[in-house]
């Protein structure tokens, strides 16, 4: 519930910040417009009110529904807390639940500052608000996955690899030979393992020498 809360803080306070710098943009438009009494002026008027009207709703309501929607499931301030949405079961969030569960926030944050979203989060075991009751959604906690100190110690390869006997042209032979080997004769087939083989043998652990040639070449 703490997490949730200073996330919520944390959007609310970028929404301000969103809401104050469109307040002064259009202050600051509004002192350079010159106002007229005309049907033109009156009507521009109410298209930039209506205009206005509709980025406050973006800010205030949109701002949730999209961010989680395109944001893998996510806002500005659940990311920085290390929280997510997901659909119930751990699916990523789509669009409507994402429209459903902040539809519902509009009402939670009216009655009470969220009061209601508190007492139903404490009250349920996956700590679910009521918007999240609705649309089937659950908020997790992100794991942090840590990559490998050294992803050259994490991919190398084992004592018997090939890259631990052979040479680059070698590999490439070995490689062809195989790639090939079932369109060759027979007798030459043999006889080219044979010599691949021969000049690799020595060069290999005991548990790889005594593999038959074929063998040893498809190991490497």
């Amino acid at each position: 519930l703490g997490s949730r809360f200073l996330a919520v803080v944390t959007d609310i306070a970028l929404q301000l910040a969103l809401f104050v710098g469109l307040v002064w943009g259009i202050t600051a438009l509004a002192a350079r417009t010159s106002v007229h009494a005309s049907v033109t002026s009156r009507a521009a008027a109410e298209t930039a009110l209506a205009f206005v009207i509709f980025i406050i709703f973006t800010i205030f309501f949109g701002y949730f529904i999209l961010f989680e929607a395109f944001w893998h499931g996510q806002t500005p301030g659940k990311k920085l807390l290390g929280i997510r949405v997901v659909r119930d079961g751990g699916y990523p969030l789509d669009l409507s639940a994402s429209l459903i569960r902040n539809l519902i926030r509009i009402a939670e944050s009216l009655l009470g500052f969220y009061a209601m979203s508190a007492v139903s989060a404490l009250a349920s075991r996956e700590n679910k608000r009521i918007g999240d009751f609705a649309a089937g959604t659950i908020v997790v906690r992100d794991a942090k996955i840590l990559s490998p100190a050294s992803l050259a110690h994490a991919f190398s390869e084992p004592t018997y690899a090939s890259t631990s006997f052979l040479d680059g042209e070698e590999r490439e032979l070995v490689h062809r030979f195989i790639e090939r080997r079932d369109s060759l004769p027979p007798a030459r087939r043999a006889y080219l393992a044979g010599e691949l083989a021969a000049r690799i043998r020595p060069r290999v652990s005991p548990e790889l020498a005594q593999l038959p040639d074929e063998s040893l070449l498809e190991r490497l």
